[in-house]
């Protein structure tokens, strides 16, 4: 294929993504409130979840299809942009306020991922049982988190809150208003069909410019691919920042970047073993850390993200964006 038939397939994957993504999150969430599934629940699993579903897709069929570098470079590369391009994005919109319970609880756990996926890697490798201990952390999580929060009226409130504004999101998609059990049902199935196709031609697409443009798939995955598929994350956290709620921005980049490692690295992982010499992740591993710590120390209290902050998160992922171009 050309470069310009690839760029397009490139667009057109990342539509079918974005779409894809929210169409199963407004479905999923329409559903699961058809049924009196308490908001909470669905803020802190459907949300998370389906957010991150693009990850997942992408990642797992990248992995699949043996290019394991793109599927990595997808999960690191979305947890960069995610603390650099989103939530710098939202704090210089409207400065967020950072609730307690997320210092003490979510916190400790975004670094601990970080790390956690370091450690994993320093053999060049993400083993099979090394993939299936990440999706198994995801549950425990989950059920932690749902735990945690039913406790706390303040995260009931915005579960509510962050389900709403996905819901938002979803329309602002081209979601339809629909009603009755079995038409979410069909709608959240489409967005995964969806989601899926659109999986598939931005691997295949991203895979063929790498090639063409002399690119590693490293730095496609850390790149092109991060970006496309961080598309409903962005869109979820702006609507709410516009909205004067950029506190669901923070625990929507906050939580995804959790699920990126324990969900998208376990599930690409354990697809296929994923194998990338150490010496090639060194530089991504240490910015995944260093703006982990950054975005650690601007949530560290509870109050508000200043857009200070947000401007050095966002800089930071300008300056990264730039080495990976230059680098090739």
């Amino acid at each position: 294929m050309t470069p310009l038939l690839d760029l397009g397939l490139l667009a057109l994957g990342g539509v079918l993504l974005y779409f894809g993504a929210e169409w199963l999150v407004g479905g999923s969430t329409s559903l699961a409130l058809n049924l009196r599934v308490p908001r909470l629940l669905i803020g802190l699993t459907v949300v998370a979840y389906g957010t991150s579903a693009p990850e997942i897709i992408v990642g797992g069929q990248a992995s699949f299809g043996g290019h394991g570098a793109i599927a990595l470079g997808n999960a690191v590369g979305s947890n960069i942009a995610n603390l650099g391009l989103i939530l710098g994005l939202s704090s210089l919109i409207k400065p967020p306020q950072v609730d307690g319970s997320l210092r003490q609880r979510e916190l400790p756990m975004l670094l601990a991922t970080a790390v956690l996926l370091v450690l994993a890697l320093l053999d060049g490798k993400l083993q099979r049982w090394e993939s299936a201990a990440l999706l198994a952390g995801a549950i425990v999580y989950t059920a932690w988190m749902v735990r945690s929060a039913r406790r706390s009226k303040a995260e009931v409130q915005e579960s509510r809150e962050s389900a709403e504004s996905t819901a938002e999101a979803a329309e602002a998609a081209g979601v339809v208003a629909v009603t009755g059990n079995l038409r979410h049902a069909g709608l959240a199935l489409i967005g995964l069909l969806v989601l899926l196709l659109g999986g598939h031609f931005f691997v295949q697409a991203a895979t063929s410019l790498a090639r063409a443009w002399g690119m590693s798939d490293r730095v496609v995955g850390l790149t092109v691919v991060a970006v496309g598929t961080s598309l409903p994350e962005l869109a979820t956290s702006l609507i709410a920042a516009f909205r004067g709620q950029s506190d669901i921005a923070v625990g929507n980049v906050v939580g995804s970047n959790i699920f990126n490692v324990l969900l998208c690295a376990g599930f690409a992982g354990l697809v296929h073993p994923i194998e990338v010499p150490f010496a090639n992740l060194q530089v991504d591993l240490a910015v995944l850390i260093g703006i982990t710590l950054l975005g650690v120390i601007a949530l560290r209290t509870e109050r508000q993200v200043t857009r200070a902050e947000g401007a050095v998160l966002l800089a930071s992922y300008a300056i990264y964006t730039g080495y990976l171009l230059r680098s090739g």
